[in-house]
């Protein structure tokens, strides 16, 4: 976040590796977990939609192809929408507070449910949901490609429930799903950052999504809606590898138990992905 909405004029971070170093620095290894309360709160049931409304979907689809597997994962996407954006917006005003030129600013949020509150009392519904559309356009087909892919490369490495490598092969899977749906969908996701931080330092720079793009482009560049990518796939891989083995391995032992008999759509660990 914060790389993707410094001042190009006057960056704070060089890349990274710079970013990580310069928090530690200034703001103790706590400057880390800023707004960590937000992504607590929120990821739980967000999780919870994504994977519900994903194998729903794709039962109600009736067959498991990779076209239906990315709109099922399209679906879980869009839906999860409504608790990722107020989240993901408390995360970003938290993440920046007393940061560069906010850096002078009085702290306003004491943590990430009181940002919400305060962002609702002064903007109503409409600040809670800020970079609403965005969040949408960036997180259906992302999710899209995350499920596709998760099912292609476990198809593709044979994961078997008697297989002795199965663990690793589901977490290789789950990284490179979480790596290329994040890349899938990127640029967009510079643009809800900016669009979520605007306002904080008291100047509006953007009207909206168009005017977002076309201002951070002329003034920077293409290489703009690329910015903090590599902290974001080093972040995604070890995420997204542990959700995704989390998952299907919880779903196998409840399988093999019976506890689930009615979602059985055939061999336990014959189509991992249909889980």
């Amino acid at each position: 976040v914060r790389l993707q909405v410094q001042n190009i004029e006057k960056p704070l971070y060089r890349g990274t590796f710079h970013c990580f170093q310069s928090i530690i620095k200034q703001e103790s290894v706590f400057g880390l977990y800023k707004g960590i309360g937000s992504p607590m709160m929120g990821l739980t049931f967000i999780n919870a939609l994504v994977f519900g409304v994903q194998g729903n979907t794709l039962r109600a689809l009736g067959k498991d192809t990779p076209l239906n597997q990315f709109l099922a994962g399209s679906a879980a996407g869009a839906i999860q929408c409504v608790i990722c954006c107020p989240m993901e917006l408390a995360k970003t005003r938290m993440q920046l507070q007393g940061t560069g030129e906010y850096k002078l600013k009085t702290k306003n949020y004491k943590n990430s449910l009181d940002c919400l509150i305060k962002i609702y009392q002064k903007e109503g519904l409409r600040g809670i949901n800020r970079g609403m559309v965005s969040t949408f356009i960036r997180e259906t087909p992302s999710f899209g490609f995350y499920f596709l892919t998760y099912d292609c490369m476990t198809r593709y490495l044979g994961c078997e429930a008697e297989d002795s490598y199965v663990i690793p092969k589901l977490l290789f899977s789950g990284g490179m799903s979480g790596i290329v749906s994040w890349l899938s969908t990127y640029p967009m996701d510079v643009i809800k950052s900016r669009l979520q931080a605007d306002g904080v330092g008291g100047v509006t720079q953007y009207k909206g999504i168009l005017d977002c793009v076309r201002k951070s482009y002329h003034e920077e560049g293409w290489r703009v809606f690329t910015r903090g990518l590599t902290s974001t796939l080093l972040r995604a891989f070890p995420v997204n590898a542990a959700t995704f083995a989390t998952v299907t391995v919880f779903l196998m032992y409840m399988r093999s138990e019976d506890n689930l008999p009615e979602c059985e759509p055939g061999p336990v660990i014959h189509q991992p992905s249909s889980l």
